[in-house]
């Protein structure tokens, strides 16, 4: 993979599940890192949540501080591969790059972060 040539311009994310419920029932995170500056967020998250209330924290907590990135890399998990997830990506103009399982040379920043 090139390296980006603008913060936030390429993104990798990944879902952390199993863990201990919080107080507001969150349990789980997800973890979105900027391959540039290695910046990351980690959103609490529920497993339960919706692909709409996922796609709608994504908007508020990412897009609203950064815009639109041009990659994001994922590593094919069930909740980033479902179908709403690419049609939201590609009305945004997102290309998504999937990683093989077991492939931490293309979203091991995601993975390290974690």
């Amino acid at each position: 993979m090139s390296i980006p040539s603008w913060k936030w311009e390429d993104i990798v994310m990944d879902f952390v599940s199993g863990l201990p419920r919080t107080p507001r029932n969150h349990d789980a995170v997800w973890v979105i890192v900027d391959r540039l500056t290695k910046s990351a967020h980690f959103l609490a998250i529920r497993t339960t949540y919706s692909r709409d209330k996922l796609a709608q924290l994504y908007v508020n907590e990412i897009m609203r501080l950064y815009g639109f990135s041009a990659s994001i890399v994922s590593d094919r998990d069930p909740c980033f591969v479902s179908r709403f997830w690419k049609s939201l990506h590609k009305k945004l103009g997102t290309e998504l790059k999937f990683s093989t399982t077991y492939h931490p040379q293309m979203d091991g920043q995601s993975e390290q972060t974690i």
